[in-house]
């Protein structure tokens, strides 16, 4: 008897501190986390994979450039890096690319050896990540080398304007320009926008630009780790601070190369943090992340928009993974599932 009343005794006072709590508004104090260390994540990940994952922090997570001239110049350093090694990531993807120009915009059309019937009238447009300011030229076409190859679909990848050539919104204006010359030869419902970063926001600001333009809806979007908000608001800007090893603070270089691609502009714009913007009828969206990703909660607010907004939506999160570390390297395993889960949603929601 005396044990049943010690537990109806702490069961009410649970209520009675549920009561205050919901009475007075919850308890918003900040939580202190003591320092402890984290061991890098290896269950269910593969060796490849843990090593991008038990990576040291980047070294240029630091690097705050102040002007459009800085970023590019650390851009294109970091392009002749990549560049090289597109040839052998062509054979292995069984794709070819081809520079060329639509409506202005420069482009690179990446094409399957082999295009199944399926997908011979779809097709996928690219705008590539980096922060608004990285990955120029062929530079940029390492993600859609591999949806290319490993979803079997044709891929038109955006080598959007950046600073200091331009600044908001040509990145998105851009990429529309090429969306509504390519709907006078392929209908919409059999196109969908994709990329990953800067490039998973592009992919949302152009529905929403689109929108305002008055052009159709594409017939699917796959928005990897979107830039969604950057005011810097979420949950795991805080949480994944200094754990994220790609992006590794919400205060390192891509704020920077976001402010300096914004010029003034108001970051609240939804085509600057398109999680602000009205998503009622947008078209069916996969999103991919990671538990160490410091935009994991710039994904999650945007599905659960989505969601709360009526349409459909698939949220991928990859155990361990820090920003964008899925698409690192077409080798690893869990690039190929993470394009093969964009591949079957965009074969399940594009026409024919």
């Amino acid at each position: 008897m005396k044990h049943e009343t010690l537990i109806f005794l702490a069961a009410a006072t649970m209520i009675t501190v549920a009561g205050a709590a919901h009475a007075d508004g919850p308890a918003m104090a900040p939580l202190q986390e003591p320092a402890k260390s984290l061991p890098a994540p290896t269950a269910d990940i593969s060796p490849q994979m843990q090593k991008f994952i038990g990576a040291p922090l980047n070294p240029d997570w630091n690097d705050l450039w102040k002007t459009g001239t800085e970023a590019r110049k650390f851009a294109e350093a970091q392009a002749a890096k990549v560049v090289p090694g597109i040839p052998a990531m062509l054979q292995r993807m069984h794709v070819k690319m081809e520079a060329a120009s639509i409506a202005g915009v420069r482009v690179h059309v990446i094409t399957p050896d082999q295009i199944p019937p399926d997908n011979k009238n779809r097709l996928l447009i690219h705008v590539h990540g980096g922060c608004y300011v990285l990955f120029p030229g062929e530079a940029g076409t390492t993600e859609a080398i591999m949806m290319a190859g490993f979803g079997h679909f044709k891929v038109i990848a955006v080598d959007y304007r950046m600073p200091p050539e331009a600044y908001f919104p040509a990145a998105v204006d851009d990429a529309v320009a090429v969306y509504k010359a390519e709907l006078g030869s392929t209908p919409p419902q059999n196109i969908a926008f994709f990329g990953t970063s800067a490039g998973g926001a592009l992919s949302m600001e152009m529905v929403l630009r689109a929108r305002e333009n008055g052009l159709p809806m594409p017939g699917a979007i796959a928005p990897g780790t979107p830039m969604s908000d950057v005011t810097k608001t979420g949950d795991t800007f805080q949480t994944n601070e200094k754990v994220d090893n790609v992006l590794v603070s919400r205060d390192g270089f891509c704020d920077a190369a976001t402010v300096i691609y914004a010029k003034g502009h108001d970051l609240k714009d939804p085509l600057l943090s398109p999680v602000y913007g009205d998503m009622h009828g947008f078209p069916p969206a996969i999103l991919t992340t990671g538990t160490r990703d410091l935009l994991l909660s710039n994904t999650v607010r945007v599905h659960r928009n989505l969601r709360r907004a009526g349409v459909e939506a698939e949220l991928v999160v990859f155990e361990g993974q820090s920003h964008a570390q899925y698409q690192f390297d077409d080798r690893v395993p869990e690039t190929e599932e993470a394009f093969g889960e964009i591949a079957h949603f965009f074969d399940k929601h594009l026409g024919r």
